[in-house]
């Protein structure tokens, strides 16, 4: 398998409030390959949220490179990268942030449409998303008439739409009850595979980490392998 995201050596220190340096990533190292699933665990405040923005381009690093289908993000335009953003980066968080006004597939088109992509083929390709992910009959409700784990599919849909070659998730499951935190853990996994695209999700969620084909616990600034979920901190 080709390595779609790479990064070596990757620092991030943050200023603390009394003005001394706090180091969050300590010269981290990282490849994922296309259609691989990698979680990404640890304790609370360990840097994984940190990571995932350095990952997505929403950040960058003090020190250290990261690099997308080859190409570092520190050789990229700031225009260049918010193209990267929109195209081959696909984001799900662990609240949903859809836009309210707009229906399903209207959301799900959003980024399509953006792209310049005709209307009639973001609408298209938006209800197949939808379809994928159990939605078929909901794609005219409003995010409020819609269940956490129905909008949380919206977004996973949403996310898909540009054909991203990565898809980052950070806690995607964690405002959702057990029942629809192992749907979506599910269409997660199987989605990564069927789109063959690198996926890095920062997870508590057991279940979740279970389905991933690496586990990598963040420590002190660094990613070591994690045997299981049982060894899980």
């Amino acid at each position: 398998m080709t390595d779609v995201l790479e990064c070596a050596g990757l620092r991030k220190v943050f200023m603390g409030g009394d003005g001394r340096p706090i180091e969050v990533l300590n010269g981290l190292d990282l490849a994922v390959a296309r259609g691989e699933f990698v979680a990404v665990v640890g304790e609370s405040g360990s840097g994984k949220s940190t990571l995932l923005h350095l990952l997505g381009a929403l950040d960058e690093p003090t020190s250290g490179i990261v690099s997308l289908a080859g190409t570092p993000y520190a050789t990229r335009t700031p225009a260049d990268l918010a193209r990267v953003r929109n195209e081959q980066i696909g984001f799900v968080f662990q609240f949903h942030h859809l836009l309210r006004e707009f229906s399903a597939v209207e959301n799900v088109m959003m980024p399509l449409l953006i792209g310049g992509v005709p209307d009639t083929a973001a609408d298209t390709k938006a209800r197949s998303l939808l379809d994928r992910v159990g939605l078929s009959e909901r794609l005219h409700h409003r995010p409020s008439q819609l269940s956490g784990g129905e909008q949380q599919r919206v977004a996973l849909a949403r996310a898909l739409a540009r054909d991203p070659i990565l898809l980052l998730a950070d806690e995607p499951s964690g405002s959702l009850d057990h029942h629809n935190s192992e749907r979506l853990h599910d269409l997660l996994a199987g989605l990564a595979r069927d789109f063959e695209t690198a996926l890095v999700v920062v997870t508590h969620e057991r279940s979740l980490a279970a389905r991933a084909d690496r586990i990598l616990g963040l420590n002190d600034g660094a990613l070591s392998p994690v045997a299981g979920v049982e060894a899980m901190p």
